[in-house]
């Protein structure tokens, strides 16, 4: 799978850099949002890089914020550049317009680390174990709608074995519950496990277990989160910021400031001072897949 990020990284710089003029000339959300004749939080998407942007409102907004020309111009031709699409706008409703920030931010990024306490990660889940999930989630869905959502979910783990760009590092640090929670669906868990372990043959990919001996660690009042880190501008400085990632049943959290990212970075150090290594956790998961197999014999 070719990468095809769509507009989120331009959506995202764009964004930032109208931040960055807003507050340079001391012009607040609601005075920005009044002269473009919006709402706060349509400016407050914008500046997220959560929508596509029209080239006359960053004009305007540029005009507000005197900004110079040259660097108007440049952030007029960026607006154009947010209206592209990425793979997954042929999906339409299946993908909720939340969602379809990330996997823009998933397919640009050159390392991904996630800790999930109660799934197995999008990017490491088997056919049936995927299928349960997204039963479980929407149970409201045609066999058609399940199918297709999961043909987006195979389609965005094309990612970790790409060929050009490089596929991304990919680091999994799950709770032994997950492991432990068995799908509705015959076999499904037995699929996943051995999934796991086959995902941890890739030389690109880590799938470690966070034993339920541990204790409570930083991680455990945050809830799943993933961290994701993106590749240096052409000079080699720069770049798009590391961004954290959290969703619930309604939305998603995007994250990108230094002390919220600090505070992420020691929760994920946390995790890897707790978890097992990945021999040990190709052990574990295979002795839990054995004691399914005896269960159901």
């Amino acid at each position: 799978m070719d990468v095809d990020p769509g507009s989120t990284v331009p959506r995202r710089q764009l964004g930032r850099y109208l931040r960055q003029q807003r507050e340079r000339a001391k012009v607040t959300v609601r005075s920005a949002s009044a002269h473009l004749e919006c709402s706060t939080q349509k400016l407050w998407r914008i500046e997220k890089g959560a929508v596509p942007v029209r080239g006359t409102d960053v004009r305007e907004l540029c005009r507000l914020y005197d900004t110079p020309p040259d660097l108007t111009e440049v952030l007029v031709s960026l607006a154009r550049q947010t209206k592209e699409k990425g793979w997954w706008a042929a999906h339409g409703d299946a993908v909720p317009e939340w969602f379809d920030l990330y996997l823009g931010l998933e397919s640009a990024a050159v390392h991904i680390r996630t800790y999930e306490p109660n799934l197995v990660p999008g990017l490491l889940q088997s056919h049936a174990y995927m299928a349960s999930v997204i039963a479980a989630d929407r149970p409201h869905l045609t066999d058609d709608e399940v199918q297709q959502r999961i043909e987006i979910r195979l389609q965005r783990q094309g990612l970790l074995s790409r060929h050009f760009p490089p596929a991304p590092r990919f680091d999994a640090i799950v709770s032994q519950a997950v492991l432990l929670s068995r799908p509705e669906t015959p076999g499904a868990l037995q699929q996943q496990l051995w999934h796991l372990v086959k995902a941890n043959e890739l030389p690109n990919v880590s799938v470690r277990v966070l034993p339920l001996s541990g204790g409570p660690h930083r991680a455990s009042v945050s809830g799943a989160f993933t961290i994701l880190d993106f590749p240096s501008s052409a000079d080699g400085t720069g770049g798009e910021p590391p961004t954290v990632y959290s969703e619930s049943l309604t939305g998603s959290l995007y994250l990108d400031r230094p002390k919220e990212l600090d505070v992420y970075e020691q929760a994920w150090s946390a995790l890897t001072s707790r978890a097992l290594t990945e021999d040990d956790s190709d052990e574990m998961i295979t002795r839990i897949m054995r004691q399914q197999e005896e269960m159901n014999r």
